[in-house]
């Protein structure tokens, strides 16, 4: 009975091992491109402290695919917007839009498919730590600086500002460049600056004695 016990738990294990296995879908790709992803994805695994183990060889396949499926999408997009610039009238508009809302589709998919292949080794803080490095730790950067512009932020001012940015970043991760990141979060920004300006704060007066306290510490803005 206890062989029967042993061959079976050996055999879901190694059902599980094989499941959770992703190999790097770089076939095709030029090997230069490659190896830039696999250094991008490194970094996340660096953040994790797992480089070079079993899990951070895993985890770090999973952020390339990522980044490998996510220029697909666009590039599939732009190929069809190009094949678009052929054509005239409604015909053109409808191609343009189909490009976009295939995209989004997806984008929507893939990435909800990105974040239940990565909790296949990660808890929620270390995924929360994946996704800071794929967009440049543009939530705490932020919330420590609004937070430190507006001391007498409350609690639920707080939270709400960090839910906010939380929310870009998951659009931020699935941009197609830089500077796309950036203009995913500079949209929360404005919401967030809408909300405290409707809750009282004098924004403009908030910025000028946070630089006042910052210069005073030595730094600058």
């Amino acid at each position: 009975m206890k062989k029967i016990l042993a061959i079976f738990v050996t055999l879901i294990t190694f059902g599980t091992t094989y499941a959770q296995t992703f190999q790097l879908k770089s076939e095709g790709r030029d090997q230069n491109y490659v190896n830039s992803i696999l250094g991008r994805a490194q970094k996340v695994t660096d953040a994790l402290n797992i480089t070079g183990t079993d899990k951070g060889k895993q985890v770090r396949n999973i952020v390339a695919n990522r980044y490998f499926t996510l220029n697909d999408i666009y590039a599939e997009r732009d190929s069809i917007k190009k094949s678009a610039s052929t054509l005239t009238g409604n015909e053109k508009k409808l191609t343009q839009k189909f490009a976009e809302s295939q995209k989004d589709q997806k984008l929507y998919r893939s990435h909800a498919g990105f974040i239940a292949d990565l909790s296949l080794f990660l808890d929620d803080n270390q995924i929360e730590t994946v996704k800071d490095v794929m967009t440049y730790n543009v939530v705490k950067v932020t919330y420590d600086a609004q937070c430190d512009m507006i001391p007498t932020l409350k609690e639920e001012e707080k939270a709400q500002i960090l839910a906010w940015l939380k929310e870009a970043r998951e659009y931020a991760i699935d941009a197609e460049s830089s500077k796309k990141k950036h203009e995913a979060f500079g949209k929360y920004k404005g919401r967030i600056n809408n909300y405290l300006s409707k809750r009282g704060y004098n924004l403009q007066k908030e910025r000028e004695e946070w630089a006042k306290r910052v210069k005073a510490r030595g730094g600058t803005l």
